[in-house]
Parts: C-alpha cells; structure tokens; sequence
C-alpha cells in the first residue's frame, strides 16, 4: 500500500510531536501517542494528520465517541478529505453512507502510483483484468460475436493494467482516471489512443453517444457508493450491442456498505438492480475474488452488461 498521507502542521514543533506519537502508535502504546498527538494539536489546532490519526487510536481503544469526534475535527481542518475522516465515519456509523471524497481518492492513487503495478499483482495477487477478459470472451462466445472491439473506455485505468489484457482485442483505447500520477504511468504503456484525468462520471459525460462499444471498470467500482450514476453514463456512451465489464467486491447482506479497506462492497442483488435501472442488460454476474487480503481472497463480482 502507498506511504501514510502526511499533511505539514506548518509548526515544526507540532510536527516533531505528531511523529514521536506515531512513532509510539507503531509500538503499542496508544495512551501514550495520544497524549503526544494531543500536544500536537494544542500547538496547531488545525492539524489534520494528527486529529486524522487521533481519531484511529481512539477507535482502536474502543473509544467510540471520542473517535468520530476526532474524525470530524479532521475532516473540518481539511474540506478535500485527503485522509478520507469521512469514510471512517460512514464505518462508525457517524454519518450516512455516501461518495467517496475525490480528493482522498486522488491523494490516495498519487501515492500509490510508484509502487501500484507490484503492491497489487505481487502483494494483492490481482487479477480483475484477466477476469474481466475471460468474462468478455464468455459473453461473446455466448452470443456468437467476435471480441474485437473498434473503442473502448478503460474507466479507473490506473497503470494501463486492464489495457495490456484487452490491448491486442481492442483498436482505440481511452484511460480515464483520477489520479494524475496514474495517468503518467499509464500514458507511458502506449496503449491508450486518449488518456485523461478525471472521475468515472465526469469522464462519461464528455463522450458523444453510442462512441465505445466496451467499457471497462476493473477495480473501481468498489470506489463508488451509487452505481446507478456510473451504469446509466456506461449505458448512453455504448453503441448498440457494446458491453460493460466490471469488477467490485461484495458481502452477503443487502445494498451497499463500506468496508474495513474502506472500499465499497455491492450485494450481487444491488448489482443486478443497478443494472436493469440503468437500462442495460446484464449478461454475466458471477462470483469472483480480483485480489487478496492478508493472503485470503476478498469475496467479489465479476460483471458484464450489455446495451441492446
């Protein structure tokens, strides 16, 4: 994973504090680093990081109140959300559930992004990409179509990983992402025709009607709360016939919810729903896990839509 976000007090004392808690955080003694943290805020009021990691002791000491107090102190000293205060609230039940911050997401994947490819195929054993690819394949197969495709959107493209499976199956690729430093990394493959920063949505939007006959999302739907908004875009973006493959993590119970990676997890019968709400056809829906946790597969989904 990315290196712990840090945001500057702008006091050099403040700082120092903030990194002897952390340091004692790493050890053990929570009581300890939260006193220390605490002196860092009293010096900087406003000090995110430290009311952001604040926040994560008190949760961690069971201390429920005092944790979304801190958390909210957090998000009040940064609007952007870059240490998602918010998304721990929504955990804690302190506030609905909601949409991702952006600038969280982006503070999050430009961290990341020099590391991405091997923290998520060497740590994660990632495998949406060649999921997706097989799934395609089996929907094509199904309906007796070849699985070339003139355009395709490759939706969070991150590193350009989706692009090198799909890449001899497809004649004109556009990347969309949030995160800057990804679309560096991504221009950089050489498979992208365009390539873009901005959020699934926003991306959608700017493309005419019917212009993509695929659409890929691998591992960025568990960064949305609403599907609905994402698969009704996909749905007036796709020519007739086009597909939309995606991947997303999943859970037993109903609806939506936020898990401890703070990443969206979507009931297969929310996924479906989303998909006949949005006027798309769905074509495949299967149980598939695209990358592990502490070396055991996170339940997931595997989805292809079509637009008839």
């Amino acid at each position: 994973m990315p290196a712990r976000l840090f945001l500057s007090s702008g006091d050099l004392m403040a700082d120092r504090r903030f990194e002897f808690g952390r340091d004692l955080q790493l050890k053990g003694d929570l009581p300890a680093a939260a006193d220390l943290l605490l002196q860092a805020i009293e010096l900087a009021p406003n000090f995110v990081t430290a009311w952001f990691t604040l926040g994560e002791i008190r949760e961690e000491l069971g201390e429920g109140d005092a944790a979304i107090a801190a958390f909210r102190k957090a998000h009040a000293a940064d609007r952007d959300d870059r240490h998602g205060a918010s998304l721990r609230l929504m955990r804690l039940g302190a506030e609905p559930l909601a949409g991702m911050p952006q600038g969280y997401v982006q503070a999050l994947f430009d961290q990341y992004a020099p590391r991405f490819e091997s923290a998520l195929v060497d740590d994660l054993g990632y495998r949406g990409p060649e999921l997706l690819f097989r799934a395609v394949l089996s929907v094509r197969a199904a309906a007796r179509k070849p699985a070339f495709f003139k355009r395709a959107i490759d939706l969070g493209c991150g590193t350009g990983l989706a692009a090198t499976a799909f890449a001899k199956e497809v004649d004109h690729f556009i990347g969309i992402d949030l995160s800057p430093r990804m679309i560096e990394r991504a221009r950089s493959t050489g498979f992208y025709a365009e390539i873009e920063v901005a959020d699934m949505v926003q991306g959608l939007r700017t493309k005419p009607d019917a212009s993509a006959d695929l659409i890929l999302a691998a591992d960025a739907m568990v960064y949305v709360a609403d599907l609905t908004a994402v698969l009704t875009e996909a749905k007036r973006v796709l020519a007739a016939g086009g597909l939309l493959a995606f991947t997303t993590e999943t859970h037993r119970g109903e609806g939506v919810i936020i898990g401890e990676g703070l990443r969206y997890a979507q009931a297969p019968a929310y996924v479906r729903a989303s998909v006949e709400a949005a006027g798309l056809k769905l074509s495949l829906l299967e149980d598939r896990s695209a990358r592990n946790e502490d070396n055991i597969p996170v339940p997931g989904l595997v989805a292809v839509a079509s637009k008839t």
